[in-house]
């Protein structure tokens, strides 16, 4: 099996800026920031494919 990176996990200061970079910028899907609900649980996650990182 060959070694592969599946998760990547940034921690921003702007959550909403983040998002409109990954998702307008490099159109990225998303369903947009989970969890903000509770203290330091607001988060964000993307699934480009294998496609927009090659």
């Amino acid at each position: 099996m060959q070694p592969r990176i599946t998760v990547i996990t940034l921690g921003v200061d702007d959550l909403e800026r983040a998002i409109a970079f990954y998702r307008d910028g490099l159109g990225w899907p998303t369903q947009g920031i989970i969890g903000a609900e509770f203290e330091n649980g607001a988060v964000a996650f993307f699934n480009p494919g294998l496609a927009a990182l090659g």
